[in-house]
């Protein structure tokens, strides 16, 4: 049994994970003004094991993980041969193995594909969800946090601290995730409520993720884009210099010879919508020019979301479901969409 079973007052969503905890105007709240704990049920946990699991991770995914240290973090990516992503990921190393962060929902089938490409590399794939929980902490006070209960703060995004019974990786946007044994998750649990941290569900680390330009591909959103569509080589998730892997040639080709027509942008709507609706511009003729990638509640109503379109519909203003749809609203990313 998980042990987020036992935490009192959750919603759960339609999958049965922990949509809030009760009070989801207030969690919303604390991640602007103060700090969230969130258990991240939404995500899933691949081990990696074995003396050349470094170099078989290389060339699958579009990171360059050869090269990544202990102390660090990296965002990736796994595309069809068309270049088109399977799936997304937040990878860091424990001791000799490699962590993969994914959708839950995608996990089987993709640890399942991994595996089926290992033949004799000396690696093994396993499922690490009973073994290893994650907490996280987002908002002003996140660091805090972090030092309340004996952790250090990483003094960049996607540097991590490991100590003695958890570790810390910083992300983008005042966010930290703890990675621990499960065994000892509700009592660290219990000590950041004891801190300050407000529980939080997935709604409201999900929304973290949207504003800090985090795209996590889901099973709505499965080979839809190619990697950049998605501004995953400006969060560090695409090497341009390693080896071959899958989709590596068309990611390629959309990177030098400036295909890109799509982009991925922070916007506000005014309606309900969820991840895979389609989004529409005058200029397209009744095709679509996109689809949100990743939605969550906004504090102000309706919904916040990573939407990847036609850059030149930008222009012409965007609307779900319809050209007489509920328009859009470009928001600003952390970063610049160039």
């Amino acid at each position: 049994m998980s042990w987020t079973a036992s935490l009192p007052a959750v919603r759960l969503d339609a999958a049965g994970r922990i949509a809030d905890f009760g009070a989801p105007a207030a969690e919303l709240t604390a991640l602007a003004q103060t700090a969230i704990a969130s258990p991240l049920t939404q995500f899933g946990l691949i081990r990696f094991s074995g003396e050349e699991t470094a170099a078989f991770l290389n060339g699958q995914l579009s990171s360059d993980v050869r090269n990544l240290k202990p102390d660090e973090a990296q965002y990736s990516s796994y595309s069809t041969p068309k270049g088109r992503m399977q799936a997304s990921f937040l990878v860091w190393r424990q001791g000799d193995d490699y962590l993969l962060q994914i959708a839950a929902e995608l996990q089987a089938a993709i640890q399942k594909r991994l595996s089926m490409f290992i033949l004799r590399t000396k690696t093994r794939a396993s499922d690490a969800n009973t073994e290893i929980a994650q907490i996280g902490l987002a908002g002003p006070a996140a660091a805090g946090l972090v030092r309340a209960v004996g952790g250090e703060v990483p003094d960049a995004a996607l540097k991590v601290w490991h100590g003695d019974t958890f570790s810390v990786i910083a992300l983008p946007g005042q966010r930290y995730q703890l990675a621990l044994p499960a065994g000892q998750a509700a009592a660290l649990w219990a000590q950041l409520l004891a801190a300050g941290a407000v529980a939080a569900g997935d709604d409201a680390w999900r929304l973290s993720e949207i504003r800090a330009g985090s795209p996590w591909i889901t099973a709505a959103t499965q080979e839809e884009f190619v990697a950049q569509m998605a501004n995953m080589e400006l969060i560090g998730a695409v090497s341009f210099t390693k080896g071959c892997y899958p989709g590596q040639e068309i990611v390629a080709r959309t990177q030098y010879l400036g295909k890109l027509k799509r982009r991925m942008y922070r916007v506000h709507i005014a309606a309900s919508a969820a991840a895979g609706d389609d989004v529409y511009s005058a200029e397209m003729n009744g095709q679509a020019s996109g689809k949100l990638l990743l939605t969550a509640p906004a504090p102000q109503g309706g919904i916040e979301a990573l939407a990847v379109v036609q850059i030149a519909s930008l222009e012409h203003g965007l609307h779900l479901g319809a050209l007489d749809g509920p328009a859009l609203t470009v928001l600003d990313l952390p970063y610049e969409v160039a």
